[in-house]
């Protein structure tokens, strides 16, 4: 008889159900997110949008030197702060996953239980079985919002992956030409060395014939030492680098060395070639001019071929990894609004339960009919006289947000300024090196005719001494400078968000990472492989 009633009463259940999803039609509260008003960026930029990213997407290339190109890739393969990026595009698509099931039945649990007690002289016996569901109407969008801020959430966490990758490359190539400089500042002292070693012979035959004191040769022998001395110096900046570019790899500074091996070859010593002993028998250095332009300039840090003069591409700067990042965050934080808006309304639920209930003696047969209910039906609650509560949790979210929207602005502008500084150094510094080389000329010129008058008597050791001295500091110099001018442009694409566009259309997670991941734990279809590819366009976006 129960059970009859039951059946006359699910329309009537039915009816409920119906009544509270109709009313489950999603408003969404709070400000709708339609973008960002132009950030500020000097007039004289040029804004092509429909040029792309090709000028800077592999700007490592410019310097034409293999070892580079292939440190870079190695780098985008093996770098583990670029493996840890992609891990947390993982996570955020999972948390992006459980904020998608919020929007479906929050409760839905199967519960059971069986006892037995006795009382008096009798045993009772007790089982049930339920099934309970709850559902919570989206009525005001609080999940909605809440999809959205973890949709942007998850695009923040890609762009900052391809920050990442930007910072990564650029100090790849940043510690490869500390690398080089070190390099060519050890052949230019070493050239050195081997300049001094003669003066301080010839100042030794000169002080065993009476013709100069002790001093003089005790001068060649202190300037001789300090030369030699700055060479260890310069091997410490070479292991240090190297063992900067091994943890940029993951890697051991033995694996490093074969790759850097591979470009050795670039240059050759020719440092006896540099010493001339042309006129009269005297100590001479081959000064510049066409034919001997490679004996006398060692090329070993590469050189980047840039104009420093194009126009900047202010499109270009806005699509900076670093400042899509700012982008995300204020959408995320937009959406986070309307969702502490929806607590201000009442909520609208659907629950519902079918139990399989017992309570009988032991031995008695069980009735169907009165063990088995079903309970379904609409409820709400409402969070009245929270004293300001609710309202201060929107008030916040609202200063969060607004707070995002200035830290985009400041990122604009420090992306400004760093573009600016990239390229005002890259052109002054070009210019130093420019004068510096003439420097470097003169000072060869200058020793030649210090040591010829110096043999012939026209002027003491001190300026002989001077003139060394001058030689050694120039050319060091010149190499440290040509370093700097290197970097300049490094950082000049790096200000520009140039490299994390070799990540578009392929996988943020290596296949070795992604097999032992699935082996451990179910990941579905999340980890296939072209389920973590990046998006080819969602820079642009």
């Amino acid at each position: 008889m129960k059970r009859e009633t039951m059946m006359r009463q699910l329309p009537k259940i039915g009816l409920s159900a119906f009544t509270v999803l109709m009313l489950s039609g999603c408003v969404k509260l709070g400000p709708d997110f339609v973008g960002i008003e132009t950030a500020h960026v000097p007039k004289t930029w040029k804004n092509d949008k429909e040029k792309g990213d090709d000028s800077v997407a592999k700007w490592w290339h410019t310097f034409n030197d293999t070892t580079l190109n292939t440190l870079v890739y190695k780098t985008y393969a093996q770098n583990l702060d670029i493996k840890s990026a992609g891990l947390r595009i993982a996570q955020a698509r999972s948390v992006l996953g459980i904020s998608k099931g919020l929007a479906f039945p929050q409760v839905q649990s199967l519960s059971g239980s069986a006892s037995s007690s006795r009382t008096g002289v009798s045993d009772i016996a007790t089982a049930g079985m339920n099934f309970d569901i709850g559902w919570e109407m989206d009525i005001w969008g609080k999940y909605a919002r809440g999809i959205e801020s973890s949709e942007a959430n998850l695009y923040a966490s890609v762009a900052s992956y391809n920050d990442i990758m930007v910072s990564v490359i650029a100090e790849m190539a940043r510690n490869y030409i500390n690398f080089r400089t070190a390099e060519e500042r050890l052949a230019y002292a070493r050239r050195n060395v081997l300049i001094q070693e003669r003066v301080t012979q010839m100042t030794e035959v000169q002080f065993n014939s009476g013709n100069v004191s002790e001093l003089d040769m005790q001068q060649a022998r202190t300037q001789l030492y300090n030369t030699r001395s700055a060479i260890p110096a310069l091997e410490i900046n070479k292991i240090k680098a190297r063992n900067a570019m091994a943890v940029l790899l993951g890697t051991d500074a033995r694996t490093v060395n074969k790759i850097l091996a591979s470009g050795s070859n670039k240059y050759k010593d020719s440092k006896n070639n540099y010493i001339d002993m042309e006129k009269r028998g005297v100590l001479q250095l081959k000064e510049n001019s066409s034919d001997l332009l490679n004996v006398l300039n060692i090329a070993i840090i590469p050189q980047a071929h840039l104009n420093p003069y194009n126009k900047i591409d202010a499109g270009l700067l806005m699509r900076r990894p670093d400042i899509k990042v700012a982008e995300y965050r204020v959408r995320s934080d937009s959406a986070l609004i309307g969702a502490a808006m929806a607590e201000l309304y009442p909520s609208f639920s659907l629950f519902g339960n079918i139990g399989y209930n017992t309570n009988n003696a032991s031995g008695s047969w069980v009735s169907g009919s009165n063990a088995l209910g079903v309970t379904v039906g609409p409820s709400f609650s409402w969070n009245i006289f929270q004293y300001g509560r609710i309202k201060n949790k929107i008030r916040l979210q609202d200063a969060l947000f607004e707070e995002s929207l200035v830290n985009y602005n400041k990122r604009v502008l420090s992306a400004v300024s760093e573009v600016s500084d990239a390229v005002n150094g890259y052109i002054l510094t070009q210019k130093q090196l420019v004068e510096n080389q003439k420097a470097v000329d003169a000072t060869v010129r200058a020793f030649n005719i210090s040591v010829l008058q110096y043999n012939e008597g026209l002027v003491n050791y001190q300026r002989l001494l001077t003139t060394v001295e001058k030689l050694t500091n120039t050319q060091d110099r010149y190499a440290t400078i040509k370093g700097n001018l290197s970097i300049q442009a490094i950082l000049l694409y790096k200000a520009l968000g140039g490299g994390w566009q070799i990540s578009k259309g392929r996988s943020y997670l290596s296949k070795e990472t992604a097999a032992k991941m699935k082996k451990r734990v179910d990941w579905d279809k999340y980890l296939d492989d072209n389920m973590t590819r990046l998006p080819k366009g969602m820079n642009n976006g």
